[in-house]
């Protein structure tokens, strides 16, 4: 997402397509990624071979900064949007209403024409560094730590418009949800559900079953 003065703007995305964008763009990110290789030691082998044990999931870090002190009040409404992401998503599929239970959505950090794995908020801590005379903080950052949600993306961060200057997103539909109504979330515009409709295929927009994944493809017009 790009501001008035055309800067893109970072964001992070879950998978039930809300999307937080960033105040101000974080200096920079780390991505991390482990393999286990098991030592086989032999008597009298000063050397080991080493065998491949498996990787673990990739980890991404950065810090995103909050700054209201020139007006719009507390940063408090960006961070609980933010800590929100950490909490059970009661419209995924996998949320059982019974025994209310259920997982954190997983997310993406978008920047540009960049987009990482698919992960999970595991870790953030939030740091209120200036406030007004009545306490309002307005001033902090958060440092995020996230794990890689699935094994068949790739740990790195991708970018999947090689030749292609409007990236497709992609939506997965939840239980309750119509095309009009994932169209207004993503154009801001529930008229223009038959944009997708056209892009997936689909006959009946009343019909699309919780869980199908489907394209949302980009606005040209």
């Amino acid at each position: 997402m790009s501001d008035q003065s055309g800067l893109q703007r970072a964001s992070i995305e879950t998978e039930s397509g809300v999307e937080f964008v960033v105040s101000f763009n974080p200096e920079q990110f780390t991505i991390t990624k482990t393999n286990n290789w098991q030592a086989d030691t032999s008597r009298g082998r000063a050397t080991p071979d080493l065998s491949f044990a498996g990787g673990e999931s990739g980890t991404m870090s950065f810090t995103l900064h909050f700054d209201n002190t020139g007006g719009g009040g507390t940063i408090t409404t960006q961070t609980d949007a933010l800590a929100k992401m950490m909490e059970v998503d009661k419209t995924l599929a996998s949320y059982d209403s019974g025994t209310q239970t259920g997982r954190p959505p997983w997310v993406q950090f978008h920047w540009g024409d960049l987009h990482s794995f698919k992960a999970t908020i595991t870790s953030m801590t939030l740091s209120y560094t200036y406030f007004a005379s009545d306490g309002t903080p307005l001033r902090g950052k958060a440092d995020l730590q996230l794990k890689q949600f699935d094994g068949a993306d790739s740990f790195a961060p991708q970018n999947p418009t090689s030749g292609t200057p409007n990236p497709e997103r992609t939506h997965q539909v939840q239980a309750g949800e119509t095309l009009d109504r994932i169209s207004a979330t993503y154009y801001g515009d529930s008229t223009r559900w038959r944009r997708i409709a056209d892009a997936n295929g689909i006959g009946d927009p009343l019909a699309v079953a919780p869980g199908t994944v489907i394209t949302i493809p980009k606005l040209r017009d």
